[in-house]
């Protein structure tokens, strides 16, 4: 199984970063972790060169930073993408957030950092990873107006765009959200499975934490019982979504990997 979203730059794994990774190769036969912020490109780079053809990265601006990165920032970011393109597998996550971001001002500014991420993957070839929280509306129009192939949804949640995401031949990926929610089972229940991949979210988003309430941190193996929850609601064998699942991922990726 491959975990395609999940955040090993995070400051809980600080301690055993190398610890968690090591478990991870015992159990997935990858994991793409995203840097989402230009701090975070360092450390992201490091373990892409030290865990090589196991832990892949996207790279990309979050919508919820909208208000503390600028525009010299973003055009020195993006210089920077381009001159290490290679190390990356995806522009992502990018896309609208209108739970964090309520004033409009922002949110037009969102759309406008994301409509310029739009346009760096395809300059780069490379596909995008969809952060769309209270606004997959204005994200699937503002895809579809951009002419956006490759793509995406990490964690989709509306039902109601369903169909078009699967006509415009985009992609899903969910997470142990889909233990508690009813419309993300829905989504899995709709959606086909050779367009659906497994992601953790973690070190958020932990399946404990979302059944019991006990706050602990999440990690790339848990795609496991994302793939359990997936063959339950979908009545096929595991080992089916294990293989379907996986093989998306390669794919849509180009991961190097068998």
């Amino acid at each position: 199984m491959i975990d395609v979203h999940c955040y090993l730059v995070q400051q809980d794994y600080q301690k055993d970063r190398d610890q968690v990774i090591e478990k991870c190769k015992k159990e997935l036969k990858a994991v793409i972790t995203c840097c989402a912020h230009p701090d975070d490109f360092k450390i992201t780079l490091e373990m892409v060169d030290k865990f090589k053809n196991f832990v892949f990265a996207s790279v990309g601006i979050h919508p919820e930073y909208i208000e503390e990165i600028d525009g010299e920032q973003v055009k020195s970011f993006i210089d920077l993408i381009r001159k290490n393109k290679d190390k990356f597998v995806a522009i992502g996550e990018v896309g609208l957030d209108y739970f964090w971001i309520k004033d409009e001002n922002l949110r037009e500014k969102q759309r406008e950092l994301f409509v310029t991420f739009i346009n760096l993957a395809k300059e780069l070839k490379l596909p995008l990873i969809i952060h769309a929280r209270n606004a997959f509306d204005d994200a699937v129009r503002i895809l579809e107006e951009n002419n956006a192939k490759i793509v995406l949804m990490h964690m989709f949640g509306a039902h109601h765009l369903l169909k078009r995401v699967i006509q415009n031949g985009w992609y899903i990926s969910m997470n142990a959200i889909v233990l508690r929610s009813k419309k993300h089972k829905k989504i899995i229940r709709d959606a086909p499975l050779e367009r659906i991949m497994l992601e953790t979210d973690s070190p958020w988003l932990s399946p404990v934490q979302l059944t019991q309430g006990i706050k602990t941190r999440n990690d790339p193996t848990s795609v496991k019982i994302v793939a359990q929850r997936i063959a339950e609601i979908k009545k096929i064998p595991v080992e089916e979504v294990a293989k379907i699942t996986t093989e998306n991922a390669i794919n849509f990726f180009k991961l190097p990997i068998k």
